[in-house]
């Protein structure tokens, strides 16, 4: 049985006699990657931009507030302004990283969030990455369960809440594998992956 030496913390997943690791012990990792100097990319008084641990795609980039806001239902209406900080620093970085590439890109929120801590992905459209490997990461990017930030700001200034229930987040995360450009479906990732890349010039 593998036990952990004094001081030293158990990794993940291990069995010592205790109880397993709670997910969210992973889950609020993010505010270890804001403090992260070989992560961030900039901040100034409301924001940290830091390159995603695991990009999924060529640039990947998460713009997360200071201010400790735990996911888009704890958003009141006095965050406008800062989600409107957030959207046009996202975009500001992604365009810069782009450069002349020609890639789109899109900036938006998970509807559920597997990282506690509010967090605007700014990420290119390409998805040329290792670290993109299974249907649930595609789906998170390329269905309903990626909401826009523009549709973000939107509801809660019309609304004064943001609410991602209506979207079925659970039922995108199952949708079948497709292009996100031509709507093609593939039956595994390894296919869509070397299909997607036939696109990335048109993307």
């Amino acid at each position: 049985m593998a036990t952990a030496k004094p001081g030293q913390k158990r990794p993940l997943g291990s069995s010592g006699g205790g109880p397993p690791a709670k997910k969210g012990f992973w889950s609020l990792g993010l505010l270890d990657s804001m403090k992260d100097p070989n992560l961030q990319v900039e901040k100034d008084d409301k924001v940290v931009v830091i390159k995603d641990k695991y990009p999924k795609a060529r640039y990947h980039y998460l713009v997360l507030p200071k201010e400790n806001i735990s996911k888009l239902k704890a958003l009141q209406p006095d965050h406008l302004e800062l989600l409107k900080h957030m959207h046009e620093v996202g975009e500001r970085i992604i365009k810069e990283a782009i450069g002349e590439e020609g890639l789109s890109y899109r900036l938006g929120y998970h509807a559920v969030p597997s990282m506690s801590h509010l967090h605007l992905h700014a990420i290119s459209q390409d998805f040329d990455s290792p670290s993109l490997k299974t249907k649930k990461h595609w789906n998170s990017f390329t269905s309903a369960y990626f909401v826009d930030s523009k549709e973000v700001m939107d509801q809660l200034e019309k609304e004064g809440k943001v609410d991602t229930s209506a979207k079925n987040p659970e039922a995108q995360l199952k949708l079948p594998l497709r292009c996100h450009v031509c709507k093609k479906e593939l039956t595994n990732m390894p296919k869509l992956k070397e299909h997607i890349v036939t696109h990335i010039k048109k993307s």
